[in-house]
């Protein structure tokens, strides 16, 4: 095995590690999909922003 086939191992390796840790930060989360719901209901809603800081900007606004 080359040093190039090792390095590529172990970024795949790290890889499928972040996607497992997110899957845990995920299932752990029973409000998760409620709340992107209603983030995309808020965004299809709003008017006036042209550009993702226009977009952060109303999502920031969601919170009270």
């Amino acid at each position: 095995m080359t040093e190039e086939d090792e390095a590529f191992n172990e970024i795949e390796r790290r890889a499928k590690q972040r996607m497992e840790s997110v899957k845990v930060a995920v299932s752990t989360n029973p409000y998760r999909d409620q709340v992107i719901e209603e983030v995309a209901q808020y965004v299809e809603n709003m008017k006036g922003f042209d550009n993702i800081n226009g977009l952060a900007r109303c999502i920031r606004e969601m919170k009270q």
